[in-house]
């Protein structure tokens, strides 16, 4: 995704919130979600979620070391995910086609969770990213096409057939970033919070999104779903918007806090790399080259050759509340004396929208990790 894409993404964001109301235009036919065509990634097939996740590891020192990855077809969890606005489909809402930019965003997000769970995407009609565009400049034309919440829908059909024919008992993480965030948002306040599913719910990674609590508490949007706050607890929601600390949110950012306002509510900042609150080091997988970086610009003297690049200890973050935001403020450990890179490329990184782009990578490792930590929780229990 380009620095075009994350600015139409995050505009959408809001846009897409006003807008979501009933429409004149027929509401589309529904999927079938017993088609596996239907579906993203999917278990023991081949697909966007099967590729390589090897990383280069560089330390302090220079050193870089080959970390490899595979898959774990027989994982006793699952990982349901929706991905964030990425489609560049033509019309209102996206077709039922995996283009690039669909595969592109599981790749980073999503696929190395593939060696704790078995993984599963479906394919929605999302709003898409030309829409947003073209709803901005003429509101009135594109309230005269689909409805937006068709997404919503397609995703409640794929969760249910998921439910269905496929999780059979199992422990499930919710995993989401920015409108896919925000459409499981929904799917749980409707579909799994004080319903039965809730039993099979192992975590909510709802991530670049504002999830309203209530102001110093755990629940608020939802009613039976607490934050978490260790790597045991099971039933509990992570969810966080990040920021440089030295960039914080700008008074025009909606990130960091809820869209309504409301005196009593903040939105979560749950730190991946510190649950129980204070900082934390955070263990990162950036893709290797886009969004400013080349393949040999993470230390001097070393060339990357793989998908993916780890930098042990030149990340950190704490959750702030100032200002009437609650965000992610990661830190970059710089160190002019060591090789290594000082600094996220400008890419990665707008004024009014924060680390969005890379929400999800800077924390990968975290929330792998935590995936592993309470799925073996959730299993002990059940």
């Amino acid at each position: 995704m380009s620095r075009t894409t994350l600015a139409a993404l995050a505009a959408g964001a809001l846009a897409l919130a006003a807008f979501i109301q009933p429409a004149a235009a027929q509401t589309p036919a529904k999927n079938d979600y017993a088609d596996k065509a239907a579906w993203l990634c999917w278990p023991g097939r081949t697909d966007a979620c099967s590729g390589d996740n090897a990383a280069t590891v560089i330390t302090a020192a220079g050193v870089a070391t080959k970390e490899a990855w595979k898959a774990e077809p027989k994982a006793p969890i699952d990982c349901f995910y929706v991905y964030p606005t990425v489609s560049m489909d033509k019309g209102v809402i996206s077709d039922m086609t995996p283009n690039a930019e669909e595969q592109r965003v599981v790749e980073q997000q999503l696929s190395r969770f593939a060696s704790k769970c078995r993984v599963y995407a479906p394919m929605y009609r999302q709003f898409t990213l030309t829409a947003l565009r073209d709803m901005i400049t003429n509101p009135t034309a594109a309230a005269a096409g689909p409805r937006p919440n068709t997404g919503y829908t397609d995703v409640v059909d794929a969760w249910n057939y998921y439910l269905t024919h496929e999780n059979k008992g199992r422990g499930v993480v919710l995993i989401g970033h920015s409108q896919g965030s925000g459409v499981l948002t929904q799917l749980i306040v409707a579909e799994i919070d004080g319903k039965p599913a809730q039993k099979q719910l192992i975590s909510a990674l709802l991530l670049g999104t504002g999830l309203p609590v209530t102001k110093g508490g755990d629940t608020g949007t939802f009613k039976s779903i607490p934050l978490c706050k260790s790597a045991t607890q099971t039933g509990c929601a992570v969810a966080y918007a990040s920021f440089l600390d030295n960039a914080p949110p700008p008074a025009n950012s909606r990130f960091g806090r809820p869209r309504e306002a409301n005196s009593a509510m903040e939105v979560a900042c749950v730190n991946p790399a510190s649950l129980s609150g204070g900082k934390g080091e955070l263990h990162s997988y950036m893709a290797a080259t886009g969004n400013g970086h080349t393949a040999d610009g993470w230390a001097k003297g070393v060339k990357v050759d793989t998908p993916f690049v780890s930098v042990p200890g030149l990340l950190s973050a704490t959750c702030v509340n100032s200002g009437g935001f609650n965000y992610l403020a990661v830190h970059v450990n710089a160190d002019p004396a060591d090789p290594r890179i000082d600094a996220i490329k400008p890419g990665a990184v707008t004024p009014d929208w924060g680390l969005h782009l890379v929400d999800v990578n800077v924390a990968m490792g975290n929330l792998v990790d935590l995936v592993d930590s309470q799925g073996k929780s959730w299993l002990a229990k059940n």
